[in-house]
């Protein structure tokens, strides 16, 4: 093993739910808009935002002109607050690179996340970043590990690759040769339907992948 990997959502910084649904009360309201009609259309455009610019995706859910800035803006603020890593994250990230392991993250997310990342406590922590909104490309494809490998200088089959298991991603991961990682709350089973017969490793905090290195 020469890499850890790490999905980013739920896994490093816990996605905030709530927050996102206020958020999009907000634009609603600054719309005119119903916010189940409006939280029913921003959601319908998530790959196209999680691929591409947030501000077509906002004139394709029917933002003018006049107010996408605004919109982009107030996303990149939200954005800002909550990369937070969880507890042990940073501390984590640190042992494994003490111990000389190369590290990748592959997320998939809006443009703002790569934008913001270099003031978040995580800049500086990882060898590659691969972001779907600049890479066009999500999680299960392929292609997105392996460009995270071909990064990294490594093989596949020499990456951990540890996730929450949205996006199928890890499946997608073990099928192009990684082992894979299920993370999931203390107490809770995980988020995600697909994960919960997961036959791989389970993890319930960032930390505990030094153990499955060690």
């Amino acid at each position: 093993m020469r890499a850890v990997i790490f999905d980013l959502w739920d896994t490093l910084v816990d996605y905030p739910a709530e927050g996102a649904a206020e958020l999009e009360r907000t634009w609603a309201e600054r719309l005119g808009d119903d916010p189940a009609t409006f939280s029913e259309r921003w959601r319908g455009e998530r790959r196209n935002r999680d691929t591409g610019p947030l501000a077509d995706s906002f004139r394709a859910v029917g933002v003018a002109d006049t107010l996408v800035e605004e919109f982009v803006g107030m996303r990149h603020d939200f954005t800002r607050r909550v990369l937070v890593p969880r507890p042990g994250a940073v501390e984590t990230l640190r042992e494994l690179r003490r111990r000389g392991f190369l590290l990748g993250l592959i997320s998939i997310c809006s443009e703002e996340v790569a934008l913001l990342w270099e003031e978040t406590a995580f800049a500086g922590l990882f060898d590659t970043t691969v972001f779907s909104a600049t890479c066009r490309l999500r999680k299960p494809d392929p292609e997105i590990y392996l460009l995270a490998c071909r990064e990294l200088g490594v093989e596949p089959g020499e990456c951990l690759f540890v996730g929450d298991g949205a996006n199928d991603e890890l499946a997608g991961a073990e099928r192009v040769g990684m082992r894979a990682a299920l993370i999931h709350r203390r107490g809770e089973e995980p988020l995600w339907e697909e994960a919960r017969s997961f036959p791989g490793p389970r993890l319930t905090s960032v930390p505990e992948v030094l153990e499955l290195v060690s």
